[in-house]
């Protein structure tokens, strides 16, 4: 198991998680809500067990919100708007990959793209990660 650190871009929420070599993959995400959440083609992320998740300073500082009629929700820091881990169901908690520091990252890919069939007509993929029309379980 490896030990990942992240923070926010001014420093007030910080996090750390374990995972194991296996799991450090990226799922990029081009959904509409996604795309419009992040202001880019959409959201890349990293997926984590909650048992392994830990926010290390800062959680009075998180901010979620909703999408109604969806079971979809964003964290950010209410201090700087970046973007924060949040939950992808009772068990696991996503990572957008932005925060954590680059030298946890090393060696670590896109290995899936999902969403494919949702996302902007501009925005093309180029690497060799899996493509997904939709999710995946």
């Amino acid at each position: 198991m490896f030990t990942i650190k992240g923070r926010c871009n001014c420093d007030a929420v910080n996090f750390e998680f374990k995972i194991s070599k296996e799991k450090q993959v990226v799922y990029m995400c081009h959904c509409s809500i996604c795309r419009r959440a992040s202001g880019t083609n959409g959201v890349a992320v990293m997926i984590t067990d909650k048992s392994e998740f830990r926010w290390l300073i800062g959680e009075e500082k998180i901010k979620t919100w909703h999408k109604s009629a969806h079971d979809w929700a964003c964290s950010f820091c209410v201090e700087c708007g970046s973007s924060l881990p949040g939950e992808n169901d009772p068990e696991r908690m996503y990572v957008p990959v932005g925060l954590i520091d680059n030298a946890d990252l090393e060696g670590v890919r896109v290995a899936h793209h999902l969403w494919v069939d949702s996302k902007a007509p501009w925005d093309e993929i180029t690497d060799d990660g899996e493509q997904h029309r939709q999710g995946i379980g």
